[in-house]
Formats: C-alpha cells, sequence, structure tokens
C-alpha cells in the first residue's frame, strides 16, 4: 500500500482530528452513491477502498503509538463487539450527528468502518439512519443483526419493534390484515408503539412521553 498520510493528502504531523476531516472530505467525495449508474463507479470504488484502508492504517499506527507499542484490539478505532466492549468517541459522534440531523454525515463516518469491525451498535446506527430515510426493510435487517449480536440490549430491541410495528401499519399506515374487526384501533396496540416509540426517542436524546 502506499503512503497512507499521501493517499489522505496530509502530513504524518497531523492532528487527529485533521486526519478524521481530511478522510471524511474525500469520503464525501469518492462515495459510491455519487456515481451509482455512472461509468466512474468501478474507479470510485477502488478509490474509497484506499482512502478507507489509509484512514484504518494511520489510525491502528496511532493507537498503537499510545499504547505504546501494543494493539489490544483489532488495530481499529472501532473495536469489535465482546465482553467489556467500550463505546468509541465516533460512535457518539454519529449519535450526535443523527440527533441534529446530519444523517449524511453520520453516514459517512460508519461507512469508513471496515466490515470486520462492525458491531452491534453499528448495526443499530446503521438501522437507524436507514429507518429515517424510509428505508423499513433495510432498516429492519439491521436492527435484527444488532439484536442478534447483542441479544440483551433495551435500545436495539425498542428499535426493531418500532420499524416492524411501523410495516405493520401502527403508525397510521393502512394495513388490511391487522386492523381491528371493528375498524378502530386497538388500545393496547397504541400503547405498545407509544412506548416504542418513547424508547427510542429516549435512546436519542429526545421525550416523547414526558411522564416515562
Amino acid at each position: 500500500m502506499s503512503d497512507p498520510y499521501k493517499v489522505l493528502g496530509v502530513s504524518p504531523d497531523a492532528t487527529d482530528d485533521q486526519i478524521k476531516s481530511a478522510y471524511r472530505e474525500l469520503a464525501k467525495k469518492y462515495h459510491p452513491d455519487n456515481y451509482d449508474q455512472s461509468p466512474l463507479s468501478d474507479l470510485a470504488a477502488e478509490k474509497m477502498k484506499e482512502i478507507n484502508e489509509a484512514y484504518d492504517t494511520i489510525v491502528a499506527e496511532r493507537k498503537r503509538r499510545k499504547n505504546g507499542g501494543y494493539d489490544s484490539a483489532s488495530g481499529s478505532e472501532y473495536s469489535g463487539y465482546g465482553g467489556g466492549y467500550h463505546r468509541s468517541s465516533n460512535y457518539a459522534d454519529v449519535r450526535n450527528l443523527i440527533m441534529n440531523g446530519r444523517i449524511a454525515d453520520a453516514e459517512q463516518i460508519l461507512n469508513g468502518v471496515p466490515s470486520s469491525s462492525r458491531d452491534a451498535e453499528w448495526y443499530f446506527l446503521k438501522g437507524t439512519i436507514l429507518f429515517k430515510r424510509g428505508w423499513l426493510d433495510e432498516a429492519t435487517n439491521h436492527f435484527s443483526t444488532a439484536c442478534n449480536m447483542d441479544p440483551g440490549n433495551a435500545e436495539y430491541r425498542a428499535a426493531m419493534n418500532q420499524v416492524m410495528n411501523q410495516r405493520n401499519g401502527a403508525y397510521g399506515g393502512y394495513n388490511r390484515m391487522n386492523r381491528p374487526a371493528s375498524g378502530g384501533c386497538n388500545a393496547c396496540d397504541m400503547c405498545s408503539s407509544l412506548i416504542c416509540a418513547d424508547c427510542c426517542c429516549e435512546c436519542m436524546g429526545g421525550d416523547l412521553i414526558s411522564c416515562c
């Protein structure tokens, strides 16, 4: 691999924030979504792969230096899920971006995480972005993966319940199969839906039901 600093267009003396900023700008420029159905899509994908590898290499190298040469994780800033899992600051950044409506920026950071380092929280946050865009099938798949990786996480289960309820028409969508025989709403279903929605709001920093 070529010099990762040259790939990102930064000096080896650049700060972590400068490196992160350079990575985000390049990722925004070469993101595959920008080249959908374009003859340059293959070249963009290769460039994006090179950018991801360069960033991951720099992060791993700096992490090793901070640890005195010992790489206790996978060599990546994003440690995999397991016992003693510690959420990285970048995931906190992603949550803040989602809360502030900066969905594209949040997705950009998530897309830069190597596939081998994508943990339960990664799938939850990616699912949240997909859900906000209305891509319910894809969101369901990501929430399901997060729940399977971390079955005891109430946040992930609440998100899964919310997207399933919406797919089934519990949030005002017309669903003939799930409508009560009387044509009205089922009070239990409404309460369950509100509770699930409140859980998700609280997880992302809001509060739908103030008394809960």
